[in-house]
Protein backbone atom coordinates (compact mmCIF):
# COMPACT_ATOMS: atom_id res chain seq x y z
CA UNK A 1 0.00 0.00 0.00
CA UNK A 2 1.56 3.46 -1.08
CA UNK A 3 2.01 5.76 1.33
CA UNK A 4 0.02 9.80 1.05
CA UNK A 5 1.46 12.35 -0.08
CA UNK A 6 0.48 15.07 2.06
CA UNK A 7 -0.79 18.01 -0.70
CA UNK A 8 -1.17 22.17 0.01
CA UNK A 9 -2.10 25.22 -2.29
CA UNK A 10 0.39 27.40 -2.91
CA UNK A 11 -0.58 31.34 -2.46
CA UNK A 12 0.85 32.69 -5.39
CA UNK A 13 -0.32 30.35 -8.10
CA UNK A 14 -3.08 28.66 -6.33
CA UNK A 15 -1.91 25.17 -7.93
CA UNK A 16 -1.94 22.32 -5.35
CA UNK A 17 1.59 20.73 -4.90
CA UNK A 18 2.88 18.38 -2.83
CA UNK A 19 3.63 19.55 0.62
CA UNK A 20 7.45 19.15 0.83
CA UNK A 21 7.71 21.42 -2.49
CA UNK A 22 6.52 24.45 -0.73
CA UNK A 23 7.98 26.90 1.77
CA UNK A 24 5.90 27.13 5.24
CA UNK A 25 5.29 30.64 6.70
CA UNK A 26 3.33 29.47 10.22
CA UNK A 27 2.05 31.65 12.40
CA UNK A 28 2.59 30.40 16.54
CA UNK A 29 -0.06 30.52 18.65
CA UNK A 30 1.49 33.63 20.10
CA UNK A 31 0.90 35.38 17.46
CA UNK A 32 4.81 35.54 15.80
CA UNK A 33 5.43 34.54 12.01
CA UNK A 34 7.96 32.98 10.88
CA UNK A 35 9.22 30.65 8.31
CA UNK A 36 9.02 26.91 8.94
CA UNK A 37 11.60 25.20 7.24
CA UNK A 38 10.88 21.15 8.39
CA UNK A 39 7.05 21.99 8.58
CA UNK A 40 6.38 20.91 11.60
CA UNK A 41 5.75 24.21 13.80
CA UNK A 42 2.87 24.47 15.79
CA UNK A 43 -0.04 27.00 14.87
CA UNK A 44 -1.48 28.41 11.47
CA UNK A 45 0.53 28.08 7.98
CA UNK A 46 0.69 29.51 4.66
CA UNK A 47 2.68 27.80 2.03
CA UNK A 48 4.25 29.42 -1.11
CA UNK A 49 6.03 27.38 -4.16
CA UNK A 50 9.41 27.81 -4.73
CA UNK A 51 9.29 30.41 -7.55
CA UNK A 52 10.43 33.81 -7.05
CA UNK A 53 7.14 34.67 -9.05
CA UNK A 54 5.03 33.35 -7.10
CA UNK A 55 6.86 35.30 -4.01
CA UNK A 56 6.27 38.33 -5.50
CA UNK A 57 2.58 37.74 -6.25
CA UNK A 58 1.86 36.90 -2.51
CA UNK A 59 3.38 39.76 -1.29
CA UNK A 60 1.64 42.68 -3.95
CA UNK A 61 -1.14 40.96 -3.29
CA UNK A 62 -1.11 40.49 0.69
CA UNK A 63 -2.35 37.12 0.43
CA UNK A 64 0.23 36.29 3.36
CA UNK A 65 -0.99 38.10 5.70
CA UNK A 66 -5.00 37.22 4.99
CA UNK A 67 -3.78 33.63 5.36
CA UNK A 68 -2.24 33.73 8.21
CA UNK A 69 -4.86 36.59 9.18
CA UNK A 70 -1.64 38.74 10.96
CA UNK A 71 0.61 41.27 9.86
CA UNK A 72 3.57 40.32 8.32
CA UNK A 73 6.83 41.10 9.98
CA UNK A 74 9.71 42.67 7.16
CA UNK A 75 12.29 40.59 8.40
CA UNK A 76 9.97 37.17 7.21
CA UNK A 77 9.79 38.85 4.00
CA UNK A 78 13.14 39.09 3.37
CA UNK A 79 14.49 36.13 5.21
CA UNK A 80 11.68 34.36 2.06
CA UNK A 81 13.46 37.23 -0.34
CA UNK A 82 16.91 35.64 0.51
CA UNK A 83 15.59 32.55 0.37
CA UNK A 84 15.13 32.91 -3.21
CA UNK A 85 18.19 34.52 -4.14
CA UNK A 86 19.88 31.64 -2.98
CA UNK A 87 17.99 28.64 -5.21
CA UNK A 88 19.05 31.42 -8.05
CA UNK A 89 22.85 31.46 -7.37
Amino acid sequence: MEKKVPVRQCLGCREHKAKSELIRVVKSPDGDVSTDSNGKKPGRGAYICNDVKCLKRVIKSNALARALKAKIPENVVEELQRNFENQEA
